[in-house]
């Protein structure tokens, strides 16, 4: 235990020592700050641009000489369609239109007229291309006016012109017997950061194995200490420093949102409602088990190979399985009370992905969440015991890479280190 703990410990040192880590975690956590506070930023632009604001707005003549609206058309410039009317009811011949258009008086011209059942809207401005056509919030808000104004003649009040356009509020219920909670956009952006989060702290492991090897670092560690020792010493160490990165971060994160969000503005983006202590913890279960897992992996094919440039090429078949894993548990969330949701949950290069979310939209039995763990368990401890076995007899191997044929044979051997 005490030699697991030296080897995990040299290792943790190694990984804060490393300039890529620390930058990387860095750009990481300026990225979070700086984008929680993109609502402020946007505020302050906001604020230095509203004095004059209104006089940057198209201006729009309106002309309705007929009276046509009964006054309804006043309505425009509350509608906040970026555009700035004024509205006539009286006639303006078409040459004072042109004029006050060339003296940059007015930018366009809506002239309004009636006949018999059909309101003609005459769309003014200086040069007509193939692009122009009538802008459509012209056409939706003066359709919309026509309709009050013709209410309002038959003496209905404002009160009850807003009855004929009520809010709508939609709801979804589902007759199935497992319902759905939590919002699946919050569900699959966190699946998406566990996913990264396990991924790229088991890619470490294998880095580090590598590179150890082509330094001769490895000459003395075996010395001193059992392979087995190693490779557990590494993943260990490797998934604290991981964990502590991804700590760091949801911290950080968690403080902007508190400090630098307005009010109530993420909890009307993300319903985060669902997100509770235990949910946490079987999260940070998932994700140890999840890191152990690909780790080992990692472990495996980075004592397989010689020279640095070759571990992309070696971690090839586990990124694959990776990014299996992942799609499988993050496409069947968009229908979660699915067989193939269940089966994502369980299977080990997925579950640690799908599980939590399960747990988190409270469709996962207690028998599910126990099975799904005893299978990433024991898929831990036979990948851990091949990873081990392969490990011992590649670790002192600096030439080509091993085939999967030699790996067989040295699984095959009983003579190894780990003894």
């Amino acid at each position: 235990m005490k030699d697991l703990w030296v080897v995990a410990s040299y290792t943790i040192k190694d990984m804060l020592r490393k300039k890529a880590f620390l930058i990387s975690t860095l750009i990481i956590l300026i990225m979070i700050v700086v984008g929680f506070n993109i609502p402020n930023i946007i505020e302050a632009f906001e604020a230095n641009d509203t004095e004059g604001a209104e006089e940057n707005f198209s201006k729009v003549l309106v002309v309705d000489s007929e009276n046509i609206y009964n006054g309804m058309l006043e309505k425009l410039n509350d509608m906040q369609l970026g555009y700035k009317f004024e509205i006539a009811n009286y006639e303006i011949q078409y040459e004072e239109i042109k004029n006050k258009i060339e003296a940059g008086e007015i930018e366009e011209a809506l002239v309004i007229t009636k006949q018999n059942n059909t309101v003609k809207v005459e769309y003014i401005l200086e040069d007509i291309t193939m692009m122009n056509s009538i802008p459509e919030e012209y056409t939706i808000a003066l359709s919309n006016l026509y309709t009050d104004a013709q209410l309002s003649k038959l003496g209905y009040t404002e009160a009850q012109l807003q009855d004929f356009k009520p809010m709508f509020e939609y709801e979804l219920k589902q007759t199935g017997e497992q319902e759905v909670k939590g919002n699946v956009f919050v569900i699959m952006l966190l699946s998406l950061v566990l996913f990264y989060a396990i991924y790229f702290c088991a890619y470490q492991v294998s880095t580090s194995i590598t590179t150890e090897k082509t330094s001769k670092i490895i000459e003395t560690l075996v010395t001193s200490t059992k392979p087995k020792t190693i490779v557990l010493g590494k993943t260990l160490g490797i998934g604290i420093v991981g964990l502590v990165q991804v700590a760091v971060i949801i911290t950080v994160a968690a403080t902007c949102a508190y400090f630098c969000l307005p009010e109530g503005l993420l909890s009307s983006v993300l319903d985060l409602s669902q997100i509770t202590p235990t949910l946490a913890i079987f999260t940070v279960i998932y994700f140890i088990l999840g890191y152990a897992t690909y780790a080992l992996l990692y472990a495996l094919t980075g004592s397989t190979v010689g020279k640095p440039e070759d571990v992309q090429t070696a971690n090839g078949p586990v990124a694959i399985v990776a990014v299996i894993g992942f799609y499988l548990s993050y496409f069947t969330m968009m229908n979660p009370t699915s067989n193939l949701n269940v089966f994502a949950s369980i299977f080990p290069f997925s579950s640690p992905f799908c599980m939590p979310f399960r747990i988190m939209m409270g469709i996962a039995t207690t028998s599910q969440i126990a099975i799904s763990i005893a299978v990433l368990v024991a898929t831990i401890l036979v990948i851990a015991n091949v990873s081990i076995k392969i490990y011992s007899n590649a670790i002192l191997n600096y030439g080509s890479k091993i085939s999967f044929k030699d790996m067989i044979n040295m699984y095959k051997n009983k003579d190894d280190r780990n003894s």
